[in-house]
């Protein structure tokens, strides 16, 4: 088995697994949601673009992740998964499914774009098309879809309500979707084909979860990059949401080796870095603070925070 395929099973779904379990109190008590929006995970999705579809419950009983759901579902969306190391991204999935049961409950969802690999966004940025530089169509923490019955403005302004994502709309019954930093966009406001560099301003830190237990372990994922040519200090720092000037705690981002900086290099080594979290965190909400080192260029962060997350007893 490809040493990609075992850190998948073994630091995500299987991980994933236990953390889920760790949550049940009693026999009678459901854990709590995993994402601050997530929706029953049952879904039909039908790729209009390869004619692939399937209908997946993402969830088991038990409320574990169903991995033979998610090998169905990077499938319809063409997603190399073990070239990867990852499957598409959970949180996209289930906001997807959150908005679907709300404003379309069992329809079936119409997707247009996918994942798109770097060379075929570069390819459509070329034709003149709406294809961002930074498109999270490339990590595969988006898609362009459309649910029947539903209007596109209908389903961009009540997405656009959670700000929980990013949204877009470009007129007629398509919108995107993005589990990417939460933002809105219309097609005059787009940017998608802005041709100056964008030099990492927009990069975006996400975790794998929204909601934790004192030491959990965490993956931490870039998105938004137009550069890999960059490094993380090992040593991160933990913030409460509401005081963003004082840290809590240190954290240490798993590295090989004593390095005081940790190299990118690629798109997979910025969305595979993993820490974990204290053991003495009290209940509420975090953010993590990265910092980063020997930068290509002065226009891009020092710094960046994640989106919150939340401690749970």
């Amino acid at each position: 088995m490809p040493s990609y395929i075992r850190f998948l099973s073994l630091s995500f779904f299987s991980v994933v697994l236990s953390l889920t379990s760790s949550f049940q109190t009693g026999a009678a008590e459901q854990p709590p949601s995993r994402f601050f929006l997530m929706g029953s995970g049952t879904m039909h999705l039908k790729n209009l673009r390869n004619n692939r579809d399937a209908k997946v419950t993402l969830l088991n009983p038990d409320r574990s992740f169903n991995e033979e759901a998610f090998n169905k579902v990077d499938w319809v969306f063409d997603f190399p998964a073990e070239e990867k190391g990852e499957h598409i991204s959970p949180r996209l999935l289930f906001m997807l499914s959150y908005f679907a049961d709300r404003l379309a409950p069992g329809k079936t969802i119409n997707i247009e774009s996918a994942y798109r690999s770097p060379e075929y966004n570069n390819q459509i940025r070329e034709q003149g098309n709406n294809a961002a530089q930074t498109s999270t169509h490339q990590d595969g923490l988006a898609l362009d879809f459309w649910l029947q019955g539903v209007s596109g403005k209908q389903l961009w302004k009540t997405i656009r309500a959670k700000n929980c994502c990013g949204i877009g709309h470009y007129g007629g019954k398509i919108v995107h979707l993005d589990a990417g930093k939460p933002r809105f966009w219309e097609a005059a406001t787009s940017g998608t084909r802005a041709k100056e560099p964008d030099f990492n301003r927009h990069l975006y830190l996400a975790t794998d979860f929204d909601r934790y237990k004192p030491n959990d372990r965490v993956r931490l994922a870039f998105s938004s990059l137009s550069s890999y040519d960059f490094g993380v200090h090992p040593l991160a720092q933990v913030f409460r949401v509401d005081n963003l000037q004082t840290p809590v705690s240190g954290i240490r981002i798993d590295s090989k080796g004593e390095t005081d900086c940790i190299r990118i290099g690629e798109r997979k080594n910025a969305r595979l870095l993993t820490t974990s979290l204290p053991t003495h965190l009290p209940p509420g909400k975090y953010t993590i603070r990265i910092e980063f080192c020997e930068k290509p260029f002065e226009q891009m962060p020092s710094e960046t925070f994640s989106n919150p997350i939340e401690m749970t007893p």
